[in-house]
């Protein structure tokens, strides 16, 4: 049953393998719950009567049948995996297994007129419904129930996503075993669950880290699940010192010394990232994420060569990492390389369509191209899968501003800031926009922002004085046009200096 056993396929996790145990460590005949542990939402959640596809299991264990029948009812009470009946067989065989239990109830519900005379029970008490995960699929429901639930069960369905806003967030309960004791093992594996896939990631990095420092177990693999715990949750300084920690205690640890080179990456400090990771290829050279990673970082270091030969390693090694297609593709635009990049880009999404980041370089590679129609559609494929991506939001606004489609574009910037106010360029962008179509009023607090956020900028200060101008607000026009022509950029100087003389007061 275990083997079969999948609470959800969502986001939870539904299953995690015990610290040490490979895939195939398992020996027949040995207790599961020391090889995996089973993971369900926990209840009051709105989750209880998810019905997706691999929950034959889960759904019959919820069943009156399953309850009452204390430990007889089998999966191979009713299915003999050597002899899978069909059509009319199928029917006779199920409903006789069924009146194993129900034959005088059912004789005496009929006589009573409260039940029909079709011997069909699977029909109305098992049917057959489309899963929540794999809306084209329809799948039987094991879940025995007294009547068929209402509504059309074959109806098209919505795709349900489980992402952002709508994931899951609450405690990781365990649901087979039902319990375990409490021993150093149990209590680090049950916090584990917490945070393997971010449902609970307070609590339960609290709770790993309590478990960590009270068992102080040997083996990295916590520390390892507690580093990306808090990473995951926008931890870094914290997540770096607990991958150092991974690799002081085991310095050959291949996935070790992967994670702690991408933390390193992601906190800019390129040239320690790059010698750990180096060391990762080294520990296991067959491991494309590595070489990946690697990529990534030459590529932040300006070493092009390198990281195209990074990517194209890791490519080589698993032609199917659609994110290794993807830095392929970034490092070849940088390049210049239109062709061979857009070609990596539309490698990245046949292998995996739903990945946004990918569709959006693809549509910033098209918008440069000119390829406005194409682009615009990438655009909107990769808003549709993240809608919150303020980036994308961003230059997508810079394609319909090129395109004369003004409106659009001021709405989606404003979507840009909605999703990060923070975003100084947006602010900037917005605010040239909005003066350009003659209303500066709204203009001038986006370039305050922008300023507000980048000080430096001496594109938002020339932008602001135009604004104030347009408002008549000369001596504040005057200070800032002072500041823009003290800035690093030549052809903003060059503006500002040309707006100070017409202003009659050059310097």
């Amino acid at each position: 049953m275990v083997c079969h056993l999948e609470t959800t396929s969502f986001p939870l996790p539904n299953a995690v393998q015990r610290s040490g145990r490979g895939p195939f460590s398992y020996q027949p005949g040995e207790p599961m719950a020391g090889f995996i542990l089973n993971f369900d939402h926990a209840a009051g959640t709105g989750r209880e009567d998810k019905f997706e596809i691999v929950n034959a299991a889960y759904r019959l264990r919820r069943s009156a049948c399953f309850l009452k029948s204390n430990g007889k009812l089998l999966c191979t009470t009713c299915h003999n995996p050597h002899d899978i009946p069909r059509g009319d067989a199928a029917d006779r065989h199920y409903t006789a297994v069924c009146r194993q239990c129900h034959n005088s109830t059912f004789d005496k519900q009929v006589a009573a007129g409260k039940h029909t005379r079709a011997t069909a029970c699977v029909d109305c008490h098992m049917p057959t419904r489309r899963t929540e995960d794999v809306v084209h699929v329809a799948a039987t429901d094991h879940y025995i129930q007294r009547r068929k639930p209402d509504g059309d069960l074959l109806a098209e369905r919505p795709e349900r996503q489980e992402r952002g806003d709508n994931a899951y967030r609450g405690p990781v309960v365990l649901y087979y075993p039902t319990t375990l004791p409490h021993t150093p093992e149990n209590d680090l594996d049950l916090a584990v669950a917490q945070v393997k896939q971010g449902s609970n990631l307070n609590d339960g990095i609290a709770r790993l880290t309590a478990a960590i420092e009270r068992y102080s177990p040997k083996q990295p693999e916590y520390h390892l699940e507690l580093a990306g715990a808090l990473q995951l949750n926008r931890q870094l300084t914290k997540a770096l010192e607990v991958y150092r920690e991974v690799v002081r205690r085991n310095p050959n640890f291949a996935v070790g010394l992967q994670r702690l080179g991408t933390a390193l990456r992601l906190s800019s400090q390129y040239p320690e990232a790059a010698e750990v990771l180096k060391q990762a290829a080294a520990a296991a050279p067959g491991t494309a994420l590595t070489w990946h990673e690697l990529g990534l970082t030459y590529g932040a270091l300006g070493m092009v060569a390198d990281a195209v030969a990074a990517a194209e390693k890791a490519v080589e090694l698993d032609p199917d990492l659609p994110e290794a297609h993807n830095n392929l593709g970034i490092i070849r635009f940088a390049a210049g390389d239109r062709i061979r990049a857009a070609a990596a880009f539309r490698e990245a999404i046949r292998i995996r369509p739903d990945y946004p980041d990918a569709h959006g370089n693809l549509a910033n590679l098209l918008s440069t191209a000119s390829n406005f129609e194409e682009a615009r559609d990438q655009f909107e494929i990769a808003l549709r899968l993240r809608p919150g991506d303020a980036s994308t939001r961003y230059n997508y606004a810079i394609l319909l501003g090129r395109t004369g489609h003004v409106n659009e574009s001021q709405r989606e910037l404003e979507a840009s800031l909605r999703s990060d106010p923070g975003f100084a360029d947006a602010h900037e962008l917005l605010g040239d926009l909005l003066t350009a179509t003659n209303q500066a009023r709204n203009a001038i607090p986006h370039y305050r922002d922008a300023l507000r956020i980048k000080p430096e900028s001496s594109h938002a200060h020339l932008g602001l004085a135009r604004a104030l101008i347009a408002i008549g607000d000369l001596t504040g026009a005057i200070a800032q046009l002072q500041e823009a022509a003290a800035g690093p950029d030549a052809s903003t100087r060059a503006e500002a200096a040309d707006l100070l003389r017409q202003l009659g007061k050059a310097k």
